[in-house]
């Protein structure tokens, strides 16, 4: 190692090192605020800028929660908004629109659930509870719910984003690929995404400020909100009024936190084995309690805050195994430099100002990772067993097909059990759940998984 936990670089080289943490996750950190917020307050940039601001201190402070030893793993972990949010969020998103909500609205359901959510982490971590938990999901389980995460989302990536303007979509995929595979430069490989998106971007922008591209056109860049947008804001507690706990609402966002805490669960693994701190890369069992207790605060203080819900960071963890850079006090610096990038309404608002092309290009290249990354945990089990067949194809399926139709039916069904009491309420939690393929898949794979029989070698665990 170069750098081992404890250690403390100069401050200057911690400092450009602490910056590349939050290049590395940049990109994707923040297509979460652009998707989400385009849903929660439709064409308003100046609220999507605030909701960016507000997700950029989320991440700093669950950041600082981690790695501080009393609350947290103690492990250079970044923390940063997950994927696997953005289809309960837009569910919820949906469901306060049907019900007459605006963005404020919205957004009070979405912190209250965020919060509970975080709650319930908080418990299970801190309390131990998750190494029960971690026994029944399996590769079979994991496998096919990340892959529901990633290709489920592709109507977002094309029908929304991408299909605006193939030639700028395109261009962002093209530029993917020609970064992280063709060019064999350590430089382009470690930063595929943001400088494909920057490159696109610049050439939006000037095409915009030379009048080839007016007011209209998929690749217009308003850059009127970008001049008119204030250097400095203050993040405060409650801005979009005090939260509101609905409970449909808190069971859409359930299965997110659960794909969150196993997938935590293997980065603990994976940045133990990377900074050489444990014994054979194997993280203890109360510091996995207390990372995942630490996100579930993190969560709440999310929630509070406004922002997306947080969870570790793989891309990070590469990162810290490709440059030996295990050192706690150059990741409390990254912590500190998102903090100081909430501040600042100029950066967040010439990222809300992105055309949505760029941002489908991204998805259809992220979105598609996400999936693989699905059939990579998959692979752990036996794929040669008939029984894992029918579980993940079943899985799969009932996920795509369930997740897609309860949307229309709930539409035209809206008050199928009443329209007060109980009924009501239950009819809302099977709607919310049941709009989510990643929901439906989960159920489906965790119920199968752990009734049908099977070896612990076929399900791809530890006997």
């Amino acid at each position: 190692m170069n750098y081992r936990l404890e250690d403390k670089p100069p401050l200057g080289l911690a400092i450009l090192l602490g910056l590349q943490h939050v290049l590395t996750l940049f990109g994707a950190t923040t297509l979460v605020p652009l998707l989400l917020g385009g849903q929660i307050f439709g064409d308003n940039p100046k609220e999507i800028a605030t909701f960016i601001g507000n997700i950029y201190l989320g991440m700093g402070i669950t950041t600082l929660l981690q790695i501080w030893r009393l609350t947290g793993s103690g492990l250079p972990i970044v923390q940063g908004s997950s994927f696997a949010f953005i289809a309960p969020i837009a569910a919820i998103a949906a469901m306060g629109k049907t019900a007459g909500l605006e963005g404020n609205g919205i957004m009070q359901m979405i912190c209250g659930a965020i919060i509970a959510g975080g709650f319930l982490e908080l418990i299970v971590g801190y309390s131990g509870l998750i190494g029960k938990i971690k026994k029944i999901i399996t590769p079979v389980v994991m496998g096919p719910t990340i892959m529901l995460i990633g290709f489920g989302l592709a109507d977002v990536a094309v029908s929304f984003n991408a299909a605006k303007s193939w030639p700028i979509s395109l261009a962002v995929v093209a530029g993917i690929f020609v970064f992280a595979l063709v060019l064999k430069t350590k430089i382009f490989n470690l930063f595929p995404v943001f400088l494909s998106i920057l490159f696109v971007y610049i050439f939006c922008f000037l095409m915009t400020l030379q009048g080839f591209f007016p007011q209209g056109h998929p690749g217009y860049v308003r850059i009127a909100d970008i001049t008119q947008a204030n250097w400095f804001a203050y993040p405060v507690p409650f801005r979009y009024g005090f939260p509101t706990f609905d409970i449909a609402a808190f069971f859409a966002i359930l299965a997110a936190y659960l794909v969150s805490m196993i997938e935590s669960l293997g980065d603990y693994h994976s940045i133990s084995k990377a900074s050489d701190v444990e014994k054979e890369g194997e993280p203890t069992t109360k510091t996995i309690n207390k990372g995942i207790g630490a996100e579930g605060l993190g969560c709440i203080f999310c929630g509070i805050f406004g922002a997306s819900a947080s969870t570790s960071y793989s891309e990070n963890i590469g990162l810290v195994g490709l440059t030996k850079v295990a050192s706690r006090y150059v990741v409390m610096i990254a912590a500190l430099i998102l903090i100081l990038m909430s501040f600042s309404m100029k950066l967040a608002a010439i990222i809300a100002a992105m055309p949505s092309p760029i941002i489908g290009g991204a998805y259809i290249a992220l979105f598609g990772i996400i999936g693989a990354l699905g059939i990579q945990i998959l692979a752990k089990a036996d794929l040669n067993s008939q029984r894992n067949v029918m579980i993940v194809g079943f899985t799969i399926l009932m996920g795509l097909g369930v997740g897609s139709w309860m949307s229309g039916f709930a539409k035209d069904n809206p008050n199928l059990w009443g329209t007060t009491g109980f009924s009501k309420i239950l009819w809302d939690i099977v709607v919310a759940v049941c709009s989510s393929k990643m929901a439906v898949g989960a159920i489906c794979a965790l119920v199968l998984d752990n009734m049908i029989p099977g070896s612990p070698q076929e399900r791809g665990i530890k006997a």
